[in-house]
């Protein structure tokens, strides 16, 4: 892969002030804007599609992705429609990213949703979305959703319909890959996780019959970059430990991209070597430090990629 073709992204990583965030992440040259989601976390959280429908009024040409939708949450047709009507409102910007979570249990029970169902229900949403979202009149019978004679109007702009992108870590979550998506985006990976899940995903779409020719392989990274390399690895620390209720302090190197701006291009270029074509970094800081790792992201990082 050359790296003049290296998709990057970045995510709203606060719910508040959207418009303004979205703006600025399209000015500083990002490819993607993409917004995670929770009902309920350790700490504030929004919903992927609000606040990517807020970026798309704010915005102009910046590609607008879900990471992640948790899926098994939804009622598949519901989540089809409301990701088919902001594809439709963004002009035809939107990508789907899906996970089947499960790390805070207590927003299934308040969703109504066993979380031993969660890979099961994702499955069963991504059947229904790739079914309406490519044509009309859809009848399906599965385990959770029965449709009959069932039609989205209007249908996504893009055709044949949005692209599709799984998250996740399991070997389960590469199958669901294989079979339903465009893209795969791991979390919490190294470089070593990147390349063998590759291998894995193209096997198991060899096994489905699959041409993975265009399929797209990413990675989603928290990042801190400050001049400093003691302050950045500082600010990454605490930030994932109250964000995962936990202690990362020997995690950051592992799965953040913590540095100065030497160290975060030599570690990228090691995702890069293993076969990202799409890096996601989602700011690992302080909220008063987020408009400047952005714009050192975008200064100092994006650009040894594209050279």
């Amino acid at each position: 892969m050359s790296e003049n073709n290296i998709t990057f992204g970045t995510t709203l990583r606060s719910p508040y002030d959207v418009a303004r965030l979205a703006r600025q992440i399209e000015t500083l040259g990002f490819d993607i804007i993409g917004s995670g989601e929770h009902v309920s976390f350790y700490g504030d959280s929004g919903n992927g599609f609000v606040s990517l429908s807020v970026a798309a009024g704010a915005t102009t040409h910046i590609r607008l992705m879900s990471t992640i939708t948790l899926a098994p949450l939804y009622p598949a047709a519901l989540l089809a429609k409301m990701g088919a009507a902001l594809d439709v409102a963004s002009g035809g910007r939107f990508t789907l990213g899906v996970g089947v979570g499960g790390e805070f249990p207590s927003e299934f029970e308040a969703c109504g949703i066993p979380v031993k169902q969660r890979g099961s229900r994702t499955d069963d949403v991504l059947e229904v979305v790739t079914r309406t979202w490519s044509g009309t009149n859809v009848t399906y019978d599965g385990r959770y959703t029965k449709l009959n004679d069932f039609s989205l109007k209007p249908l996504p702009i893009q055709k044949p319909r949005p692209p599709i992108w799984v998250s996740g870590r399991s070997d389960a979550a590469m199958r669901r890959a294989a079979k339903y998506a465009d893209g795969w985006l791991p979390y919490m990976y190294t470089p070593e996780q990147l390349a063998k899940s590759i291998s894995t995903i193209r096997a198991y779409g060899e096994e489905l019959g699959r041409d993975m020719t265009d399929f797209q392989f990413g990675v989603y990274i928290f990042s801190a970059i400050h001049e400093e390399n003691g302050q950045a690895v500082k600010f990454a620390t605490d930030r994932l430990s109250k964000q995962y209720s936990q202690d990362f302090s020997k995690l950051v190197h592992k799965y953040a991209l913590a540095g100065d701006p030497s160290y975060c291009q030599a570690r990228l270029r090691e995702y890069v070597d293993a076969g990202a074509s799409m890096v996601f970094v989602s700011s690992a800081c302080p909220d008063d430090y987020i408009d400047a790792n952005l714009g050192m992201l975008a200064s100092d990082l994006i650009p040894a990629f594209r050279t």
